[in-house]
């Protein structure tokens, strides 16, 4: 294969969109793996790592100036081993090697790029590099030269600077072990904290860009269900309100794009996100549920549509992502005009439209609109409008989409449906929920190891702490959505699997690779909560919760073992640790315990179920069984013993499985709740 002429390279047999994004690049890309690692302690070249993502807008910008460039990729296949890596199949690769970018420039981003000894050992790095010099970079040619001659030259310092940036990687996965403990004083300053940040008008912590930030919100949340704190309510009210009247949520067909790019939920960078959305799809939910706004049950149901009409394999498994871009335009698909809309809805619908979305007061985005709610809808009149224009928006064309599975974003979103099923009385997401959890289970598993990705009918990679972790937290939510005691089994399953992998006990925590993964310059553990959360944020909540409904401490004894060196960091940069300090509320609880036991034959729940799962509890637990199964009760103490008292469905309220008198009227539990 001539070093300058690659018609179809080794990412052609690979599944992951992106990576076939690049299969015909004139580059000689490798995939991730020991293949490119013998080739260059062979031909003792320094491999070339860059890694992104399918909706990455820069990403593709790159390719576009310089992957696709014939002069440029031959520079690249001369004097390196080239290697592609999707960040969303590869966390383990992505987390590394970006902290070592950021330990080099003080920032990180996508593209990333990274030059690696053949060990895998990185000595200069960065992100965008253009083709050209400009903006204070330098020329990706250019660049590509210095480091050759440095590594044919000046071979000490390239070793010299490995070695430094391996030690600093090596440093970073220390966390001494807090001395305070773990008591709702860390709440009350993590809220202060956050407090501090907000944006009073437009919601959301400080300026631009502004992220949804959807575990942060999770926390204020509870927050005001500890403490009763006004402001605390306001804070979450004001930013739900606001991120859904704004030009981040798509306003013609559901569901939130990645960020806003300004302060004011406007202008967003237009790729969809399945972990965003699965996240505000729960978040608006319990919205729903602590305040009663219709706005809020709106948006979930919209968000969550999208999710079953656009993002889901026929197979059960939901999509990763779309692209910002279409047409070669950021967000063309999503924009207006006004000749657009008159051409669409006929002027006196258009007159009103416009007016709603604020299309009337002229363009915002290169030329064209954005819609946002710039008015006060009447939702009878707004909702067909709605219709006309997605129908007639599904005629242009679409951005790319990225129909990878990830087992642990399908979690986020599996979860989500299994809740808003249940509270809102919509079984067609329960049966989607219970679907995807099926397709994971059976699709996404060999030989009882859970896997990262699939696409087209193939899964591979081993699954990482969080794809066990969100999986095992659906798998609870699916169980209490059901009552099929098969779900709760397998999250178990998956428990006990997640502390053979994942948990080490010198360190008294948890990794995010398997034990059984593949050898990396460091074991990674990634201990904040971005984007996604963390793996081990939600292991410890899961692990909680599983405790009370098994009855095996052991689970809340490695929860609260990984819980407690956290304690300083959630007090002192509570931006970072939404998630965890989600898990540290439902450890302080208290925790309300709800077991439902239906008649013979299973029916008359319903009511009792409605005011359960209608209530925003988020510290809750809930079983139930059918009366007379014998197994239906095996190994959950809180249904040990319950029976249906008089024949009727009944409710047994309890804390630390001391419980209420139980109870056969929906009056009569919702006076026990309120207690609780």
């Amino acid at each position: 294969m001539k070093e300058d002429c690659v018609t179809e390279n080794r990412l052609a047999r690979e599944t992951s969109p992106y990576l076939l994004q690049h299969a015909h690049n004139p580059v000689d890309w490798y995939p991730w793996g020991e293949e490119a690692f013998a080739r260059a302690r062979a031909e003792d070249k320094p491999v070339l790592l860059s890694v992104g993502y399918s909706a990455c807008h820069w990403c593709h910008v790159m390719e576009r100036e310089s992957f696709e460039d014939p002069e440029i990729a031959a520079l690249m296949n001369r004097h390196f081993v080239c290697v592609k890596v999707d960040r969303e199949e590869r966390p383990d690769v992505d987390q590394i090697y970006m902290q070592a970018v950021q330990s080099m420039t003080g920032h990180g981003g996508w593209p990333m790029t990274v030059f690696l000894t053949p060990e895998g050992e990185p000595f200069y790095g960065g992100t965008y590099f253009p083709p050209v010099e400009r903006h204070g970079l330098p020329g990706f040619p250019r660049l590509l030269q210095a480091l050759a001659e440095a590594w044919a030259n000046r071979r000490g310092e390239v070793t010299a600077s490995a070695r430094q940036i391996g030690e600093a990687l090596t440093q970073a996965d220390r966390l001494r072990s807090s001395t305070q403990l773990l008591t709702d004083e860390i709440l009350f300053g993590a809220f202060q904290a956050l407090s501090a940040q907000f944006d009073e008008r437009e919601g959301g912590l400080g300026g631009a860009p502004k992220f949804p930030q959807p575990m942060i919100w999770e926390f204020v949340l509870r927050f005001w269900r500890r403490s009763k704190n006004a402001r605390a309510r306001q804070m979450v009210h004001t930013t739900l309100t606001m991120m859904a009247r704004g030009g981040i949520y798509d306003q013609v067909g559901g569901g939130f794009h990645r960020y806003s790019v300004d302060a004011h939920w406007l202008v967003p960078h237009f790729e969809k996100m399945l972990y965003d959305n699965g996240q505000l799809a729960s978040l608006y939910l319990h919205g729903w549920l602590a305040f009663g706004d219709r706005k809020c049950r709106r948006v979930t149901e919209e968000t969550l549509d999208y999710l079953l009409r656009e993002m889901t394999d026929p197979a059960g498994g939901f999509y990763s992502a779309t692209d910002a871009d279409s047409e070669g335009h950021e967000g063309k698909f999503f924009v207006w005009s006004r000749e657009e809309l008159e051409r669409v809805l006929g002027a006196g619908d258009a007159e009103y439209a416009a007016r709603y979305w604020g299309v009337d007061r002229g363009p915002n985005f290169e030329g064209e609109s954005i819609l946002y709610v710039a008015d006060e809808p009447d939702p009878e009149r707004i909702a067909p409008i709605r219709r006309m224009l997605y129908e007639a928006r599904a005629r242009r064309v679409p951005p790319a989409r990225d129909d990878k599975v990830l087992a642990a974003w399908n979690g986020l979103a599996c979860r989500a449906l299994a809740e808003a099923g249940r509270a809102l009385g919509r079984p067609d997401y329960v049966a989607a929920a219970v679907k995807n959890a099926e397709f994971v289970l059976g699709a996404m598993r060999v030989d009882g190891r859970l896997l990262r990705t699939w696409k087209g009918g193939q899964a591979k990679l081993k699954g990482y702490l969080e794809d066990y972790a969100m999986v095992a937290a659906a798998l609870v939510g699916v169980y209490e959505a059901t009552f099929d005691r098969r779900w709760l089994d397998e999250a178990r399953g998956l428990a006990d699997e997640m502390l053979r992998l994942f948990w080490d006990e010198r360190l008294e925590g948890f990794y995010d690779t398997g034990a059984d993964h593949e050898r990396l310059i460091v074991r990674p553990r990634n201990l904040f909560d971005n984007a996604v959360p963390c793996g081990s944020s939600v292991a410890i909540e899961t692990l909680l919760r599983l405790a009370i409904l098994t009855g095996e401490r052991r689970y809340e004894g490695a929860a609260l073992e990984a819980l407690r060196p956290m304690a300083d960091l959630m007090a002192r940069h509570a931006s970072g640790f939404g998630r965890f300090l989600c898990a540290l509320d439902f450890h302080l609880g208290p925790v309300v315990e709800i077991a439902l036991v239906a008649p013979p034959g299973g029916n008359g729940l319903a009511p009792l179920a409605a005011e359960v799962f209608g209530r925003y509890l988020p510290n809750r637990v809930v079983a139930g069984l059918v009366a007379g199964d014998p197994k239906g009760a095996e190994g959950i103490p809180l249904l040990q013993n319950r029976e249906a008292v008089g024949g009727k469905a009944t409710a047994y309220v309890c804390r630390n499985y001391a419980c209420e008198l139980p109870v056969t009227d929906r009056e009569s539990l919702a006076r026990q709740l309120d207690a609780v």
